[in-house]
């Protein structure tokens, strides 16, 4: 059922079923009509020799009366009656705008409230009712198919040239506005600041050690090549005492949070911050740089060959039986419907998230969707829309003929009792 190619068909045929049931019912109630005709004209015949037709009589002459006036009143919504233009017959093609305006404002004043949206949501767990849905495989890979049949309709879309001449405007006028002086400076100290730079310097004070003992041989032989005319047993011994009070050194500092050798390169890192972000100097030589690397890119065409090579294995790989993009962006969905689930915690934080966003969006846009209505149904078609409808709910308005018909007939009996009565 959910196979879009068989969407159209099963339309139609819904369609069908509810044209023929409408036209039945509108048989029905005009049979109706032509037999209480019938029987009102049977009744007078006979009234006269059979006086008890009169009760007859009153009945079907009430209920033609009735079923006449139910007829008109359904058909006036819909068009003119007998197609001649009566004044205020054709009520819903005539009024189509004002229906459409009405419906608009219907719907932003009682459904698109935020009272009343964020009421229906606040017991509803969104995040984990989206996650539980994403970690079942067959959603997921469901949901990466979807998105692997966009994207090629995307990149085929778009021309090459707009790329690369929109990221060359976009790129190169965002690095113009930078001091890479400055934005040097501010990223190390971010990557400075902290316990874990320490760790970090650590680390790398241990690096520096094992590459020096393993490399240790590679020094004696470039020492004895600087170092002709001395021994060798000296050479050895000096690369060896050298060595030694390196590995020391690192081994200490690395060891010691507080070793001089480490508060030395702290404030050289600082000073070298600092220039970095207030020296004219440093400044100047940041500009220069950047200006070096601006002539490179407009010189050299990397964006558009980045991007059509990018392309290409996209597609490429799209169109191929078992796509890798597809299974990557299944993997992923899977995991993160995976972890979210078991994850109550960010659940919560994503769900007052969600609910803050779509409270904020309804303030800011409800109106634009009561407009959208309004401008979607003014752009209809009147007869369209009047056909639509009467599809939809004119079966059941022929069932106010009949009971016009019905019920008319009563009232025709009571006032004529009442007659009886009073004469």
């Amino acid at each position: 059922m959910n196979n879009p190619a068989i969407q159209p068909a099963l339309a139609r045929l819904d369609e069908r079923i509810k044209l023929d049931n409408l036209r039945r019912m509108q048989w029905f109630a005009l049979a109706l009509l032509i037999a209480m005709a019938l029987l009102l004209a049977i009744a007078t015949a006979g009234a006269a020799a059979y006086p008890l037709l009169t009760w007859t009589r009153a009945f079907a002459e009430a209920a033609v009366i009735g079923a006449i006036a139910d007829w008109f009143a359904v058909v006036a919504l819909f068009r003119h009656p007998l197609g001649l233009p009566i004044p205020h017959t054709a009520i819903i093609p005539r009024n189509k705008d004002r229906i459409g305006e009405a419906l608009g404002h219907f719907v932003e004043e009682n459904f698109l409230t935020p009272e009343n949206v964020m009421r229906r949501l606040a017991g509803v767990n969104l995040s984990q009712v989206g996650a539980q849905w994403l970690a079942t495989p067959a959603n997921s890979e469901r949901a990466a198919s979807g998105v692997c049949a966009v994207v090629p309709r995307f990149l085929t879309m778009v021309e090459d040239e707009d790329v690369a001449r929109f990221l060359t405007r976009t790129l190169l006028s965002e690095l113009e506005k930078l001091n890479l002086s400055r934005v040097a400076g501010e990223v190390l100290a971010v990557v400075t600041s902290g316990d874990e730079y320490q760790a970090l310097l650590g680390d790398v004070l241990k690096g520096m050690e094992r590459l020096i003992v393993a490399n240790q041989p590679v020094i004696l032989e470039k020492f004895g090549e600087a170092s002709k005319y001395t021994p060798g047993f000296l050479d050895t011994y000096i690369v060896n005492r050298f060595v030694e009070g390196i590995v020391r050194l690192l081994h200490d500092v690395a060891a010691d949070p507080q070793h001089p050798v480490r508060q030395q390169f702290a404030e050289g890192t600082r000073c070298l911050i600092e220039k970095l972000e207030t020296s004219p100097e440093f400044f100047a030589r940041g500009a220069a740089f950047k200006q070096q690397i601006i002539k490179h890119l407009e010189t050299k065409p990397y964006y558009r060959a980045l991007w059509i090579a990018t392309k290409q294995r996209i597609l490429d790989d799209i169109a191929s039986a078992n796509p890798r993009l597809r299974q990557t962006i299944a993997s992923l969905l899977l995991a993160l419907g995976e972890s979210l689930a078991r994850d109550r915690t960010m659940q919560q934080k994503l769900n007052g998230w969600l609910l803050g966003a779509l409270e904020s969006l309804m303030l800011a846009h409800r109106h634009q969707i009561s407009l959208l209505i309004t401008d979607v149904v003014k752009s209809w078609d009147a007869h369209d829309v009047s056909a639509k409808i009467e599809l939809e709910i004119g079966k059941d308005l022929q069932f106010i003929r009949v009971n016009g018909t019905l019920v008319g007939g009563c009232v025709g009996i009571a006032l004529h009792a009442l007659t009886v009565l009073f004469a």
